[in-house]
């Protein structure tokens, strides 16, 4: 199903970018692309703020039970001291996620599922292009110029309550002061609004932060720009030829925030990643630059570092 759906995106994103008026009754636009040279960004880097993101990401894939009681196999015994607080998604119309406390970093951990392309209704939460605006009860500092994937923000609503009690209790439970949001591909989409959404609702004594891998574009300029001012920490991962992060495309008036790190190679024997940090909202020297004749599936699931893929079949149970 994968090699039907990502295609047709390819191709949908060639005839906006080419179309010279609105494209199926969609208004066009497109934001600034910076030119900025990237600069590159130590071992010491990915191994302190990236790794341990990618890990949960990795694990929010398996299931539910599984990871309630942390009996998922390679990708549980990697973070062995985190304690589950809730877990649940269907694979499809809630993909699945989890909620957790981290006592080796004092952290309260969200993390969220990425498609599963055996389920229809999981790409169709990706497949809607169309822009709505932001949920006012979700996102009450979102001005009405702010839009948002409609496909991204549904699913997001249908766990936003569960994230934010679980949150708000894990916080109050541990005395924690620091949260950190991640997800992979749709997972990815998700995490951001969650982690926009947290950080409105939060005391601002609270540390919201988010690191996510194979970012769609998830809003408009407004909402970028927003995003920037709200999580000016945001870290957002592409691996080399993802074509993923160039949709939904720029010509349909989506742009990306902030915090993109490219990942250039990946060493197949060690597992070690070379990422670039990518100055701009959308960088032409990394995934806004890609070719479209020349994407490969394959790096959306990886290897991105540390021998770390995603999909179910990087999650034993």
């Amino acid at each position: 199903m994968t090699r039907l759906v990502l295609p047709f995106i390819a191709v949908l994103v060639t005839l906006a970018r080419a179309a010279p008026a609105p494209l199926f009754g969609i208004n066009l636009g497109s934001g600034d692309e910076s030119k900025v040279k990237p600069t590159a960004v130590s071992q010491d880097d990915i191994t302190a703020d990236i790794l341990r993101p990618a890990l949960f990401s990795r694990t929010a894939y398996c299931s539910a039970a599984s990871v309630t009681n942390m009996s998922c196999g390679a990708p549980c015994d990697a973070t062995p001291n985190v304690k589950v607080l809730a877990a649940g998604g269907d694979d499809g119309a809630i993909p699945g996620f989890f909620i957790a406390s981290d006592p080796d970093t004092q952290t309260i951990v969200v993390a969220h599922q990425g498609t599963d392309p055996k389920e229809v209704l999981s790409i169709a939460n990706d497949v809607e292009f169309l822009q709505v605006g932001a949920n006012s009860t979700l996102f009450p500092q979102a001005g009405d110029d702010v839009k948002l994937h409609s496909g991204f923000q549904d699913t997001q609503g249908r766990t936003a309550d569960i994230v934010m009690a679980t949150v708000q209790s894990g916080l109050a439970s541990t005395g924690f002061q620091r949260v950190l949001v991640t997800g992979h591909s749709l997972g990815a989409a998700v995490a951001s609004l969650d982690a926009a959404m947290l950080r409105m609702a939060l005391p601002a004594d609270v540390q919201v932060e988010s690191v996510v891998f194979g970012l769609p574009r998830v809003g408009n300029q407004e909402w970028a720009d927003l995003f920037d001012t709200l999580i000016p920490n945001f870290i957002h991962v592409t691996n080399q030829n993802d074509p993923v992060p160039n949709v939904p495309p720029h010509a349909l008036d989506f742009e990306h925030p902030s915090g993109e790190v490219h990942i250039t190679s990946v060493d197949d024997t060690t597992g070690n990643a070379t990422m670039v940090a990518c100055s701009g909202q959308e960088n032409q020297n990394c995934a806004a630059g890609n070719s479209l004749l020349d994407v490969s599936i394959p790096n959306h699931l990886g290897p991105y570092l540390a021998g770390i893929s995603f999909g179910g079949k990087a999650c034993p149970a």
